[in-house]
């Protein structure tokens, strides 16, 4: 994943740090002008190339090769993307001053007495501090960024994808955790303490992927906050195919016509997706509000407690991605 292997920044305090101590000991192996030399080249050195490495560690959101859309705006829902490439910008600007240093100060060491020489080093340094804690607040944005987003779920956008949706105890883990390879497989947005439900399957030789989305696609748009709905805007690029689940016996504890209601707004949300409704426990019709079931519409009909038309549903999705992988070139 993108933002898995991202190194922590450092403080500006820490890069000084260790920019000058090392100085310190480049110095001590050498005498004289050289050694005066040898301290600002390490120490500039140091200072760039950090800085650099920095920024170059991070993808350029600018560029969607580098950055899908599902995950640029999955990105943007927990920091705000422009204030990162705007400290990148910033720490890059940084990085480059720091050579501009170098090769200001360098020159006046090479013809002089050691004593002045001496003097000029310690003013690079003063200025190559200087720069470094100018930037101070975006390398601190940067890690922040970095730790708010290396632990986002490791979710392929280029996999055929099902997303499935519905209120709390339809049913929707125990579909995805039944027709997956996963078991409870899940990971945490930063923004919810619900975890993502993700599995597995293999279909005709491809595979495809799973998602449950709870605290996302559960509650109607108006009860979503800001962050939440940017995320499902993210999830906008990555479904291939909808399954709202619903249950009609409402022993899920949300009226049918809750569910129906949600149901419809993600239809509308989701517009350029297929949208399949399912209903979920026909193995409970018993306890179906026959007054209501007319209003459900459902395109498939299903029991995961007892196995009843699983497959059934799992191959309407399968045929409403329409998924067709690339193949070589055959000349």
């Amino acid at each position: 994943m993108i933002f898995e292997d991202l190194p922590t920044t450092p403080t500006s305090e820490e890069l000084i740090d260790k920019a000058f101590s090392r100085a310190a000991r480049a110095g001590k192996a050498k005498g004289g002008l050289e050694a005066q030399q040898s301290m600002l080249q390490t120490a500039a050195n140091i200072i760039s190339d950090n800085l650099e490495n920095v920024v170059t560690a991070w993808p350029d959101f600018a560029y969607e090769d580098d950055v899908h859309p599902f995950y640029y705006e999955l990105a943007d829902a927990i920091v705000d993307v422009d204030e990162l490439r705007q400290s990148l910008s910033e720490v890059m600007w940084a990085s480059r001053k720091a050579r501009e240093i170098h090769e200001e100060y360098q020159p006046r060491l090479r013809k002089t007495d050691v004593d002045t020489a001496r003097k000029h080093r310690k003013q690079a340094f003063a200025r190559l501090a200087d720069i470094v804690e100018q930037v101070d607040d975006e390398l601190r944005y940067i890690n922040k960024s970095r730790n708010d987003l290396r632990d986002l779920p490791e979710i392929d956008p280029d996999e055929p994808t099902i997303v499935v949706a519905g209120y709390p105890n339809v049913g929707k883990s125990s579909f995805v955790n039944d027709v997956t390879s996963a078991r409870g497989e899940t990971a945490s947005y930063p923004f919810t303490t619900k975890g993502i439900g993700l599995g597995h399957f293999e279909h005709e030789h491809l595979r495809y992927q799973l998602v449950d989305t709870p605290g996302l696609l559960d509650r109607p748009p108006e009860e979503r906050n800001e962050i939440e709905s940017q995320a499902v805007s993210a999830i906008e690029h990555l479904a291939d195919c909808m399954l709202v689940m619903i249950d009609p016996s409402g022993e899920c504890g949300y009226p049918l016509a809750s569910q129906l209601e949600l149901r419809d707004s993600i239809v509308a949300q989701f517009e350029d997706v297929p949208v399949l409704t399912v209903a979920n426990k026909v193995d409970r019709r018993e306890v179906w509000d026959e007054d209501l079931l007319d209003e459900l519409n459902a395109d498939y009909t299903m029991s995961v407690e007892t196995g009843e038309d699983v497959d059934t549903v799992l191959e309407a999705a399968i045929e409403a991605v329409d998924y067709e992988p690339e193949l070589p070139f055959e000349g």
